[in-house]
Formats: C-alpha cells, structure tokens, sequence
C-alpha cells in the first residue's frame, strides 16, 4: 500500500481539478482516483492494483482462491500476429490479497508471451485465453501458478484483420457447464481446430459463442449487436450482454438474431432482428452518436454510448435492492451505469437506474466487472484517455483495478477446489452466486476426472425437491446437468414443473440432444399450443435450431397459431429464425404454415422468403 501514496505524493502536481470533465496530461494517482469516486451512501472505493504493479488490465477472472488473474494487453492497437516488430509480450497476472484488507500483497506473472490478449477465464486445470486469432489453454494442473506446458491452441481463426475493435473477448463460465464469450462484428472469423482446411471452418460474425471444456465442442450461441464485451447470468440462468455503441442491453436467447445487423451473412434472411431490451439510452447523439459526447445533456442520462464489460449483481453483500440489475462500464462517461431488469412477456425489459459510480479521474475507462467472494465488486480501469469515436492516446504504463464494498463484508479464506463434496452441494444454497458458481463448475471438474458422482446427484435431487425457492432449484437443476445427474426421464417430468423457469430449462436441455423422444415432442406440442407461459414458448422457439426438421414442424405449427403473441418482442421473430431452413425441407408445408399461422411477421417473413427463391 506504501507505493500507492508514494505515487500520489509525486504526481499529485499533474492531477486535474477534481470534477473538471476534461482529459489531461496525466490521470489521477491510483489511490486518489479511488478516494474521489462518486458512490451511494453506505459504499466505498478501495485501491485493489495499480501502475507500476498492472498496466493495460483488459481482462480478469477470478479463481477458487479468490485471486484476481488479470490479463495485461500491451500490443494493443497492434492487432496483427506479430506486434511491434514480433515481439510477444502480453501477460497474465495473478493478484492475492493475502490480509483481506482490499488491496493486493502477493502478485505472480503467469505467462508472458502472448499477442493482442483479449480475455482469460480459469478452470479444469488451467487459463483459458482468448488472443485472437488463437483460443488457448494453459495448463497448470498442480497450481502451483507455473505452467505445466506451452500454451495449448484449442481454436485458431479468430477475427483480427480488419481493425484494432470488435473481437472475441472476455469469457464467463455459464449455469449449463459451458464457457461462454462475445465477439465484436467487423472482424468476423473463420474457426476451426490448428490445421483445418479453409472451406471446412465456421464463418463466424459476432454475437456471442460458447465451448464446451469437456467436449471441446464450440459452437454459435446467437449472432449479433455491434461489439458486445462481457457476459453475465441472473438468477434464472438468462444470459445478457452490453453493447459498445448503439443501444446498450440485450437479453440473450439461444439462436437469437439481433440489431443492428450491418449486413450479417449469418442474418440474411433473418428480415428482422430483436432488438434491445432497454427503454432508454445513455446518450442523446441521433444521428451521429458522437454528438453529445461531453455534454452536460449526455453526462445527465448515462455518460455516452459506449459501454464495456457486463455483470449482473448476485454477490449477496450490496442491498438486496441491487441484484438481479445490470452493471456495465460506461466509456465516455467515466462510469458504471446500472439497469433495473423487470420481466415483461417473454423476456425482459431494462429501465434506468441511477448510476453506481462515476469517476472524477478523465483518464477513467472501466473494461472488466465482477463481484467477488466477498460480495464486493472489481473493476478494471484501462486508465487512458483515447477509446471509441475519441481521439486515440494510447499509453501504456497505466492501468488500475478498483474494488467495490458496501458496509464492512467479511473476508472469505476459502479455497473452492479443495472443499469435500458435501461442501460443495451445500454452497448451491448461498447467497452469493460466487461461491455458487466456482462450487458447481468444481463438481463438473470432478465428474470429468471420473469421480464417482452418485451421493453428489442424491443430495442435488434432495435439494430440488426441498427447496422453495426458484432459483435455488435451479441452482440443484444446473449442478445436476454438469454432474450428470439428469437423465431424459427426470427431465421429461420438469416439463410439467409449476415453475415456468424449471419448465423452460427442461425445454433447453433436453434440446441440448438434438433430438427429442416421441413423448418428449409429444409434449413439446402440447405446451406449444396450450401452454400459459410466453416465457416457456419463447425456450420452445429457441430450440427448434436444435431440433431435426421433422421434429420441428409440429411445434412450430402450434406456435404459430398463438395469435396473443404477435407483438411479443422475441417470439415471432424467433419462430421465424428457427423455421426459415424449412423452406428448402418442405415448400409446400412452408406455404401452408403462412395460411394458418395467426401472427402476422411470420405470414409477411414466409411470403418474402419464398418470393426470393430462385425460379
């Protein structure tokens, strides 16, 4: 902590009048950065890291341990394969407060040899990083913070050719076992394992994808918005991402073709995409989203267009008032910008809230945001003053991490992988989706190194059945897949769940086999016609892209004739996306659907398909 007020004391002279607005020569020094956030009463801003100990953070996780693994990317916006002259010097960083007294004391370098980093996730024995075009593992099996080997190329063909913006980056382990990231749409990507031919890699234009690390299966998880980076998860599993420019939220549904679409391939025919779920925007630019860029009128709703990095609050120690709303770094406007998620039909809609904190330091520039096992919130600051439609500045020996706590939270010493299996299931119930989450993702490690699973699955089923409350069923439900502990039959019975959320989730992963049993589909029918949940049909929609064509028809049909949901946000336009491929399958059943469908898009969409069919 000494060398922070050391670095004060030396460069306070350079600093810029608190509150000025303008970028200077110089940011704050870390510690008064700090000091002068801006947050609600009962908060506090503690000085995790800063220059010289990390600089260019773009990216962190956080490991079993509670240490922050940071992702340090000096060649940025050097994006080719050989950076600044081929030398390879991006890094990985390991960060432990050893006392718990929020700042760091131990810090190790990982690996320093990597290009144009971009992101970094931990689990199942190692890093995974994301440093386009290159999707690597490194292996550290003993954790003893040493590689056991050379960076492994799980996937190469990731996009970096067209600029320095817009790329796969940071990752988030999803409630279903996959590890799940975003990827910007101007540098599309041509993916596949080292050494597969051109014609037989997936063309890939952005949205966000997912891998599995047991299977090692990647595979698109829905296309679109401009440059998303950062992907979190509610209560009930959703997934939603922010937005670099244009509107700022998405929900994101599995298949799921979104605005703005800057002439996608992938969404040729999609006609129409789903648009954001927020009801309002952070800036006030029309035309030109640069306009009000510094203004008084733009600083007063939000900041600006340009955010980066997503969480949704379910750390347990902030006021319960918190969870379940969004949190994102807003670029220009040198803060973190908070949505209020609210259930609206078959999916959700984001009003604005009042923002969480607002820097007075002009070089402030927040990238990477998550909650900890304390419950306290990181934050990465790039710390530099030239980034999206601003002059570029870029400067390399910067860069801060900032942690944020509400009231006194207790320090949590724990190590997650070491815990017996019995702690492991018993954290499903905490309050704070961190422990969570690293207990499930432990348990699915366990059951990929052949541990016998058995007593796991019986406890799981137990606290299925017991709990009352929605999201810890789920919790049971999710930690059961990973551990392999549903099968078909116990699915198939969820299908019938009073919970809609547990209804929808047996709808998805009984999708995950891309095939359903006669019964299942039978069901699958049954609830597409009949049944009371636009949020369950919405899951229905989204898993006909999984399904054969045969399988798909009779959902389809049912959905189509549910006329209440023809202004829905999502659910045409997703029975739209998962029934386009059936023109080529079955013309004359494809014209048929466009008599007896009751939702007007689908009629208009099935008529211009067919229309564009070459004679």
């Amino acid at each position: 902590m000494n060398r922070y007020w050391l670095l004060c004391s030396t460069m306070l002279c350079l600093s810029p009048a608190i509150g000025s607005g303008e970028e200077t020569d110089a940011p704050l020094p870390p510690l008064e950065a700090a000091r002068t956030m801006r947050v609600p009463e009962g908060f506090q801003v503690s000085l995790f890291a800063g220059e010289p100990d990390v600089r260019q953070p773009i990216g962190f996780c956080i490991d079993d341990r509670g240490r922050l693994w940071v992702a340090e990317a000096y060649n940025y916006p050097n994006h080719g394969t050989e950076p600044n002259g081929g030398e390879l010097n991006d890094r990985i960083l390991i960060f432990e407060d050893v006392d718990g007294d929020g700042s760091f004391d131990k810090r190790t370098v990982f690996y320093d040899k990597l290009n144009y980093v971009t992101g970094i996730e931990v689990g199942f024995g190692g890093a995974w990083i994301m440093s386009p075009p290159y999707f690597y593992f490194i292996p550290d099996q003993d954790r003893d913070d040493v590689p056991d080997a050379e960076p492994r190329v799980l996937l190469d063909g990731f996009g970096n050719h067209a600029n320095s913006h817009n790329l796969a980056n940071g990752f988030a382990w999803g409630p279903d076992g996959w590890l799940y990231g975003t990827h910007g749409r101007t540098n599309y990507s041509l993916l596949g394992k080292p050494g597969t031919p051109e014609d037989e890699r997936v063309h890939y234009d952005g949205g966000v994808y997912r891998y599995h690390p047991v299977r090692h299966v990647w595979e698109p998880f829905a296309d679109g918005t401009t440059n998303p980076w950062g992907i979190d998860f509610d209560d009930y599993g959703q997934g939603f991402v922010c937005n670099c420019v244009n509107p700022h939220l998405f929900h994101v549904i599995q298949g799921a073709h979104y605005e703005p679409w800057r002439n996608r391939a992938s969404s040729q025919h999609a006609y129409q995409r789903i648009d954001t779920i927020a009801d309002h925007l952070h800036f006030t630019g029309g035309s030109d989203i640069r306009d009000g860029i510094g203004s008084p009128e733009e600083d007063a709703i939000g900041g600006g267009h340009a955010h980066c990095g997503t969480m949704v609050y379910l750390g347990g120690s902030w006021p319960d008032s918190y969870r379940n709303t969004v949190f994102m770094n807003n670029i220009h406007g040198k803060r973190v910008n908070n949505d209020v998620l609210k259930r609206f039909r078959s999916g959700y809609t984001a009003s604005h809230g009042a923002d969480l904190m607002k820097s007075q330091d002009s070089w402030f520039m927040g990238v990477t945001i998550a909650y900890g096992p304390d419950g306290s919130v990181f934050v990465s600051d790039w710390s530099d003053t030239g980034e999206c439609h601003s002059v570029k500045n870029t400067r390399r020996h910067t860069g801060r991490i900032y942690k944020i706590s509400h009231g006194k939270p207790e320090p949590m010493g724990l190590d997650v992988a070491v815990l017996s299996d019995d702690e492991l299931v018993a954290l499903q119930l905490n309050h704070n989706d961190w422990w969570v989450r690293h207990a499930r993702r432990v348990l699915h490690e366990r059951r990929a190194s052949g541990h016998d699973m058995t007593s796991i699955n019986q406890r799981l089923w137990s606290m299925f059945h017991e709990q009352p409350d929605v999201p810890r069923k789920l919790r049971a439900l999710w930690a059961l897949h990973v551990t392999g502990g549903l099968d078909e039959p116990m699915l198939s019975q969820q299908l019938d769940h009073e919970s809609e959320y547990v209804r929808a989730w047996a709808v998805r992963l009984l999708s995950e086999n891309k095939s359903l049993s006669p019964s299942n589909l039978d069901r699958f029918v049954e609830l597409a016609a009949s049944g009371d949940s636009p949020f369950v049909r919405l899951h229905l929609a989204s898993a006909l892209q999984s399904l054969p064509s045969d399988q798909r028809w009779p959902i389809a049909e049912a959905l189509a004739c549910r006329d209440e949901d023809a202004d829905d946000a999502n659910l045409p336009l997703m029975l739209w996306y998962g029934i386009e491929p059936l023109v080529h399958v079955d013309l004359d059943r494809f014209l048929q659907l466009a008599t007896t469908a009751k939702i007007p898009l689908l009629r208009r969409h099935i008529a211009r398909r067919v229309a564009s069919l070459t004679p």
